[in-house]
């Protein structure tokens, strides 16, 4: 199958790399040469420093880069059996590039969207035949993140979804199926990471560097909070949130805070921009490492992201294994969220959220009515 993915970005040029690499011909398409020059260089660095590692032969290195083709012209699509397209996170933009490209391909062609935001049935009311529509959303960097989200539409055929997901798991990548719902799984479930965070700054209960330090040394995951928004992009992040929380009607939980807003809005954006929540020419803060403080930190952030998780479920987003294996494979937690909630006691996390929604008053911190419904029958998820 010749694939074909349109977008040179960072994300588009990953894909790339992750068929290419996989045996197939890549049709490699955007508008901008300066972007397309820059993808190919930066592969062949790619492919230079795996070859200096000892993961490829330099023969297969030149196989890779050789079975991928370079344009700015959406008609060499043509022969292509699936198209991704990564690019600008605008409805109308992609709306108009998947009807152009409806009119290119074969009826079996299947046109999937890497975007991670905007509704897969939307994208695809603006096909003639929309059940070749679906969403695939890879996570950056895509050679190196195992997890691939598999989203169909309403629209989306069995036939389609059947197709993209046995060529996704062929390319040995992790896939979860996920209902077309604002924010998929990971970036849904992943909110409070970041928002509840925010939220015990703006109270003035612990700095930047003490919330991290909670949630990597007491927490076990990767990165904390404000170093992760940071690495992302606090404008990336903030608009992310900004789109959940439309999404989803203005519901509470995904409520964004004036103290990303106001990082974005300064040009704090992160590592990119030299400063984000810490300002990178200078000395990292020292945590404050006080135990008790830490763990109420901590424990507020895990139930509230066991919560969303929870509530994931509840509505039937993904399944309990899909759930847990997209956080663990998509953001890198130390545990899948469900089976952490297990491992708690469910009793103890609907106590935990039931006294910060006392305390609050507040529907962020309501608790899932399968939360409650399991604890009153003793269940557990796993």
């Amino acid at each position: 199958m010749i694939v074909g993915v349109l977008g040179a970005g960072t994300m588009g040029s990953g894909i790339v790399q992750v068929a290419a690499q996989n045996g197939h011909k890549v049709i490699l398409v955007d508008l901008n040469e300066q972007i397309l020059l820059k993808s190919k260089e930066q592969l062949a660095n790619v492919m230079e420093r795996l070859v200096a590692k000892g993961k490829m032969t330099e023969e297969a290195a030149h196989e890779v880069q050789s079975r991928i083709t370079y344009s700015q012209d959406i008609h060499d699509f043509r022969e292509c059996g699936m198209i991704v397209e990564a690019i600008i996170e605008d409805l109308s933009i992609k709306q108009h590039v998947f009807s152009q490209l409806e009119q290119l391909v074969s009826e079996d062609c299947i046109l999937a969207s890497n975007t991670s935001s905007l509704s897969i049935a939307s994208i695809g009311a603006a096909l003639n035949d929309p059940s070749k529509i679906i969403g695939i959303h890879f996570f950056n960097p895509a050679p190196l993140m195992p997890l691939v989200e598999i989203i169909p539409a309403v629209q989306t055929s069995t036939k389609t979804l059947n197709a993209a997901k046995f060529l996704i798991d062929s390319w040995g990548k992790v896939t979860v199926l996920c209902k077309d719902t604002p924010g998929f799984i990971v970036n849904r479930v992943a909110r409070p990471f970041y928002g509840e965070a925010l939220r015990i700054y703006e109270e003035g209960l612990a700095d930047f560097a003490t919330i991290d330090w909670a949630m990597t040394e007491l927490g076990g995951f990767r990165m904390g909070p404000f170093t992760l928004m940071d690495y992302i992009g606090n404008d990336v992040n903030y608009t992310v949130t900004e789109t959940v929380f439309t999404a989803f009607y203005y519901d509470p939980r995904y409520k964004p805070s004036f103290t990303q807003k106001r990082h974005a809005e300064a040009g704090y954006l992160g590592r990119k921009s030299g400063r984000g929540y810490y300002d990178y020419a200078k000395e990292l803060p020292v945590p404050n490492k006080d135990v008790a403080l830490g763990e109420m930190i901590k424990d507020r952030i895990l139930v509230m992201l066991i919560n969303e998780a929870v509530d994931a479920l509840f509505l039937n987003i993904a399944s309990k294994e899909d759930i847990d294996l997209a956080m663990t494979n998509g953001v890198n937690y130390p545990k899948g969220l469900l089976k952490w909630a297990d491992e708690l006691g469910l009793d103890v996390v609907l106590k935990r959220l039931e006294a910060l929604f006392t305390e609050y008053g507040e529907d962020r911190y309501r608790p899932s009515p399968l939360l409650r419904r399991m604890v009153r029958n003793g269940q557990r998820f796993f």
